[in-house]
């Protein structure tokens, strides 16, 4: 949508209403240096054609051909006034003063702009650099609190690891004598097995043969016993190792949660502990069975759409489930997604289908008024347009995403709480019909 706006140098003024402040700055700059690029680019096509002779060189204009001309009086002669002199003049001394008065004014008034423009200078610079040090006490204090958090953190983790490393130390001592036991209760079996057929053995040649067949089973089972007890104590350190890290990871979960750390720090924690981890979201391509005009044209041309390109990568819905996300609506205008969103706190937002472009609108709610940003689905991804340069692989993706980071830095948008449907059917009922 953005490459299209660039090439046609123009843009619809509803699609222009739909755009923040923001977006619509972000918009204007590319726009400019796309002006600039295309006259570089024209100025040296010329510069190369008059070079090569493909072109004349530029005739610079002939000098102005503007003169003077005086203006005559009855006699034919050059027609002069003398100031002072002529019928109704002021005289010479009046004019004089009225001059120099006027000059005065003029010179105490800039004089007292330029001492107004000092004083509100002082004034401006006061009140920011209280502003500024209030701003760094506050900041101070917030980092001693941080870094007091962090050190009562690091102390409980290092309890929590010392715990669990003894109740590991432990847990093997235990494993470990009840493996050496039932091996010499086994040791013992065996001997008294062995010990019967060798007794038995004297009796006849037979029963020697017999003897020898014995033992060779004996020790062949007695092998296969020990290498069972082997795999069984790997198979039992391996079990506890991996109790442990479960433990150790719900251990330092309530730790967090107790000192109210941020659901970021847990996340990295965990990331450092071994384990795999989610996959990394997967574009699906869409196989587009239409011809897709170049933006929407009616309610039914965007349902088609919806239906034809969206379905099939699960736009509106929870992330592996069936179930249709809370904050997903359908085709709906800007002033009732605001009605919507009137009552609502802070950081309320929901998700529309948009009518200006392929793809949707976010309303967002403020402590005091509403913001829309457009999101281009128009390629097989999902960002912002004009203000996030994250590509996503689903809409759900591009939520979750702003859940924990905000959408601009100016204006920090967290999204923390989804707006609803209100009537019924929903308002998305044509979407999935």
């Amino acid at each position: 949508m953005l490459q299209q706006i660039l090439h046609d140098m123009y843009i619809d003024p509803e699609l222009l209403a739909e755009l923040s402040d923001v977006q619509k700055h972000i918009l204007f700059y590319k726009m400019r240096e796309e002006q600039l690029r295309r006259w570089r680019e024209r100025e040296a096509w010329e510069a190369l054609a008059q070079a090569e002779g493909l072109r004349p060189p530029k005739v610079k204009r002939a000098a102005s051909d503007k003169h003077i001309q005086w203006l005559l009086g009855a006699d034919g002669d050059v027609w002069v006034w003398i100031m002072g002199e002529g019928p109704g003049d002021k005289p010479y001394e009046e004019i004089s003063e009225e001059l120099i008065a006027e000059r005065a004014r003029l010179q105490a008034q800039r004089e007292a702009e330029e001492l107004w423009r000092q004083k509100e200078a002082e004034i401006t610079k006061k009140f920011r650099d209280a502003l500024a040090n209030e701003k760094a006490r506050i900041l101070a204090e917030k980092w001693k609190v941080e870094m007091e958090d962090r050190k009562a953190a690091k102390v409980l983790e290092e309890r929590i690891r010392e715990e669990f490393k003894r109740k590991e130390e432990e847990e093997r001592k235990r494993g470990e004598e009840q493996i050496r036991l039932q091996e010499e209760q086994r040791a013992k079996e065996l001997y008294w097995t062995l010990k019967q057929a060798q007794l038995q053995s004297h009796a006849s040649e037979n029963e020697e043969r017999e003897w020898e067949e014995q033992l060779r089973r004996s020790k062949a089972a007695d092998e296969e016993r020990s290498r069972g007890a082997q795999r069984a104590r790997d198979e039992y350190r391996r079990h506890s190792l991996r109790a442990i890290q479960k433990g150790m990871v719900a251990g330092l979960s309530s730790m967090f949660r107790e000192l109210g750390q941020s659901q970021e720090q847990e996340a990295r924690l965990y990331h450092h502990l071994p384990g795999p981890g989610p996959p990394p979201p997967l574009a699906i391509p869409v196989s587009r069975t239409w011809e897709r005009p170049l933006r929407p044209v009616s309610r039914e041309v965007i349902v088609r759409w919806f239906k034809e390109e969206q379905l099939p990568r699960r736009a509106g819905f929870e992330r592996n489930t069936k179930s249709i996300a809370p904050w997903f609506h359908g085709i709906i205008s800007r002033e009732d997604a605001e009605d919507l969103l009137e009552n609502m706190t802070e950081g309320a937002f929901l998700v529309r289908v948009s009518e200006k472009i392929w793809g949707y609108t976010l309303s967002y709610r403020l402590q005091k008024g509403f913001k829309h940003f457009l999101v281009d689905a128009s390629a097989d991804f999902y960002s912002f347009l004009g203000v996030d340069p994250n590509r996503h692989a689903t809409l759900t993706d591009l939520i979750d995403f702003h859940k924990e980071e905000i959408i601009t830095v100016s204006g920090g948008e967290l999204l923390q709480e989804p707006c609803g449907q209100r009537d019924s059917p929903p308002d998305y009922h044509l979407l999935f019909e």
